[in-house]
């Protein structure tokens, strides 16, 4: 089957050039093949998109956007005049059979978010899903990820890593959850918000103890920074600081190795966690901590809080 592109967009509409500015001279773009694209656009320095990229935007029938008016900058700065559809999760539903049937009708869509890699944060695995099961081809265009340029500055392992994304805002739920993530043996990689920053380590020290940390703020922007330390030492900071600017990635350490721990030190390291944390929680951290299988530590916690209670 051949399916055609028409570059025209509309009766009496002028026929749009398919191609992109870079270095100063015009490139014009091929058509991509049909199908749904998912492209990585730059998480900050606009400079850090590639050429198939650029060629996929600029080929492309439609681009999908989280926000359209952040995406239009980027596209502006490299004068590509692709059409720009709002797709995000507040109009996904009503959207994405619109998207399916342009994808049935053979046309070329390319998907981006507001920044980095889509699909991390964002509803547009939905989309994917769909449109394989539909039987559209849907072919990624890798690029920029704040995820992976955090990890790689942030001076922890990067062998083993688990994205959690955002944790929950309330503080309770925040604690539980990181309890949950205690025993992960792998660097842990959250997104946070500038104005939650020093709460949400707080919590991390609270809960994960005096762990080697890392805060990426601003990534490949001109004020980037990158800050070390144990979550406790981190919290500290900020809370004295106050709010950077800038959207943050923060990193902690997984759990380090090391021999089981006494009996006496069991203990008291659950007596610690229980000062702060339910019975639930506070065997989740010191396993996590310990190593130790979580059902014994748990069983040594539900003994431990009843010892406490006054008779």
């Amino acid at each position: 089957m051949t399916v055609h592109h028409s570059d025209e967009t509309g009766p009496g509409e002028r026929r749009r050039e398919r191609g992109f500015t870079a270095f100063g001279g015009r490139v014009a773009a091929p058509t991509p093949e049909p199908g749904l694209h998912v492209v990585a656009t730059p998480i900050g320095n606009l400079g850090d998109i590639s050429l198939r990229a650029l060629g996929v935007l600029a080929g492309a029938d439609a681009v999908l956007a989280e926000d359209t008016r952040v995406s239009r900058v980027l596209l502006n700065h490299y004068g590509i005049d692709t059409p720009l559809v709002a797709y995000h999760e507040h109009n996904a539903a009503a959207v994405r059979p619109q998207i399916l049937a342009r994808l049935a009708r053979g046309e070329t869509l390319a998907l981006i978010s507001d920044a980095g890699t889509p699909l991390v944060s964002d509803p547009g695995y939905k989309l994917v899903l769909d449109a394989v099961a539909a039987g559209a081809g849907v072919t990624a265009v890798p690029g920029a990820s704040a995820v992976m340029a955090a990890l790689v500055l942030g001076g922890l392992p990067t062998d083993r890593f688990f994205f959690e994304g955002f944790l929950p805002e309330r503080s309770g739920a925040r604690r539980t959850r990181l309890a949950d993530l205690a025993a992960v043996p792998g660097t842990l990689v959250f997104f946070e918000s500038a104005r939650r920053l020093a709460d949400c380590l707080a919590d991390v020290a609270a809960v994960l103890g005096p762990r080697p940390a890392a805060v990426a703020r601003e990534l490949t922007k001109r004020f980037e920074e990158v800050r070390r330390g144990t979550a406790p030492d981190l919290a500290a900071h900020y809370e004295a600081e106050g709010a950077p600017r800038g959207e943050c990635v923060l990193l902690v350490a997984r759990p380090e190795a090391g021999q089981a721990p006494s009996a006496d030190d069991l203990e008291a390291r659950l007596a610690a966690a229980l000062d702060t944390l339910s019975v639930k929680d506070a065997a989740a951290v010191v396993a996590g901590e310990t190593g130790l299988p979580r059902r014994e530590v748990y069983g040594r916690a539900v003994a431990l809080a009843a010892a406490r209670r006054p008779r």
